[in-house]
C-alpha cells in the first residue's frame, strides 16, 4: 500500500480540527490554564491533580474519545491522522486531561484483537479513561522487560512511569505469567492496588508509579497474553501521538513569542525589529514544519504503509523532541526578564515540552533506535 495525498488529510479531519481548536479556546484560554494549575508556586508543594473535569465531560461528549475506537466497537473508526490532529490542538493549549493516556491505552487494546479488548474499547467510547501501566523501573519497552508478575491469580510487583495514573479509571497493566507477558485491565480502586505519585516538572500533567500488592485478576480482565508483541505494533502510533502534541504546544510558543516581540520594545524599537531576534524564530517556523510533516507522514504511514510505521514514527519524536527544546529556549530568553517567572505562562508549555521530551525517549535515543532499524543493532 502507499500513502494518499496530503497524508491522507481530508475535509472531515480538517472540520475535526477546527472545531477542537475553537471549542478548546473558548473554554481553556491561558489565563484560565495557569489559574488552574499554577496558583501555588511554592516549590514544596504538594504533587497535585489538576484538571478540570467538567471540560473532560464535554470532552467526552463531543466523541473525542471515539476518534480512534473501531466502529464495531462504538467508535468512529477514524484515522491516525485525524487523532493527531485533535492532539496537536490539545497540544496548543496544555490541556490538562487524559485525552493522551486514554488514547494510547485504545490504541494498544486496538491491537490485542480480543472480545476483552473490544469490550474496553466500547466503554472508552463511552467515557471511560484508561493508561498505561507497562513501563518497569529502568524505563524500558524491550521485550520481557517487565516488573510485574502473575502469581496465583494476584498481581505482585510495580509499574512506572504511568500517566495520569490519577485521572483515570483503569490500568492496562502487562505482567509476566508463567505462560509469558500479559495485559490485564485493573480497575483503579482495586484491593491491594497504590497509586503513588511522581514529582515531575510538568504541571499540566501527573504521573506515577503503582505498586501491586497481591491484586486479583480474574480471566474476564484478560486483555491478550502477547503482550511484548501488541505493545511493539502500538508503539508507532504513541510515539506520533506525542510528537503531535509538541508540534501544537510549539505552535503556542512561536505565536506567542512573535506577539511578545511586537509590542515590547527596547532601543526605541519593538523586538521583533532585530534580526537576532527574528531569525530564531524563524528557524523555530522551519523546525515545526519539518516535525508536523513528519507527524503526519508517520501517522498516515500507520494507517496505510504499516512497514514503515516504526522508521517514520521515531523520526517524528525525535524533529519533535529537538524542536521542543528549542522552542522552550527561545520563548523563555525572548520574554526577558518575565520570561522566567511564574507569572509568565510560558513556564507551563516548557515544562510540559521537557516532559514530552524524555517521554518514551529523547531525539538521541530514537535516532539510536532507527539506525538500529536501519542497518541493524550495534553489537556490544
Amino acid at each position: 500500500m502507499t500513502q494518499a495525498n496530503n497524508f491522507a488529510f481530508g475535509e472531515d479531519e480538517k472540520m475535526l480540527r477546527d472545531t477542537a481548536r475553537k471549542f478548546l479556546q473558548d473554554n481553556l484560554p491561558t489565563d484560565k490554564l495557569h489559574q488552574l494549575v499554577a496558583s501555588d508556586p511554592d516549590p514544596y508543594r504538594e504533587s497535585l491533580c489538576l484538571w478540570d473535569q467538567d471540560l473532560w465531560r464535554q470532552i467526552v461528549e463531543l466523541g473525542w474519545t471515539t476518534v480512534i475506537v473501531p466502529e464495531a466497537d462504538g467508535g468512529m473508526g477514524m484515522s491516525l491522522v485525524a487523532l493527531c490532529a485533535l492532539m496537536e490542538e490539545t497540544g496548543r493549549v496544555a490541556l490538562p486531561s487524559p485525552f493522551m493516556a486514554t488514547a494510547n491505552a485504545s490504541l494498544v487494546l486496538r491491537e490485542c484483537q480480543t472480545s476483552s479488548a473490544s469490550h474496553l474499547l466500547g466503554a472508552i467510547a463511552a467515557g471511560r479513561t484508561a493508561t498505561l501501566a507497562n513501563t518497569p523501573q529502568n524505563g524500558s519497552w524491550r521485550s520481557g522487560d517487565c516488573d510485574v508478575e502473575l502469581v496465583d491469580g494476584v498481581l505482585r510487583g510495580a509499574a512506572y512511569f504511568a500517566q495520569d495514573a490519577r485521572k483515570v479509571e483503569t490500568l492496562i497493566v502487562q505482567a509476566n505469567t508463567a505462560e509469558g507477558s500479559a495485559l490485564y485491565a485493573v480497575p483503579v480502586g482495586s484491593a491491594g492496588l497504590d497509586i503513588v505519585a511522581d514529582a515531575i516538572i510538568d504541571l499540566t500533567r501527573d504521573q506515577a508509579h503503582i505498586h501491586f500488592n497481591n491484586v486479583p485478576v480474574g480471566a474476564a480482565q484478560l486483555l491478550c497474553t502477547e503482550a511484548s508483541r501488541v505493545l511493539e505494533r502500538a508503539e508507532p502510533a504513541i510515539l506520533t501521538l506525542l510528537a503531535a502534541d509538541m508540534c501544537g504546544a510549539g505552535e503556542w510558543q512561536l505565536q506567542t513569542t512573535v506577539e511578545y516581540m511586537k509590542v515590547r520594545e527596547q532601543f526605541g524599537h519593538p523586538l521583533g525589529y532585530f534580526q537576532a531576534l527574528k531569525h530564531p524564530l524563524v528557524n523555530l517556523m522551519i523546525m515545526i514544519d519539518q516535525a508536523k510533516s513528519l507527524v503526519y507522514n508517520a501517522a498516515s504511514a500507520i494507517d496505510s504503509e504499516p512497514e514503515n510505521a516504526a522508521k517514520f514514527a521515531r523520526m517524528a519524536k525525535a524533529s519533535a523532541s529537538e524542536m521542543a527544546a528549542f522552542a522552550s529556549s527561545r520563548s523563555i530568553q525572548f520574554h526577558g526578564g518575565i520570561g522566567f517567572t511564574w507569572e509568565c505562562f510560558v513556564h507551563l508549555y516548557s515544562k510540559r515540552q521537557k516532559h514530552n521530551q524524555v517521554m518514551y525517549g529523547d531525539a538521541k535515543y530514537q535516532r539510536r533506535k532507527l539506525a538500529d532499524l536501519l542497518m541493524g543493532p550495534i553489537a556490544a
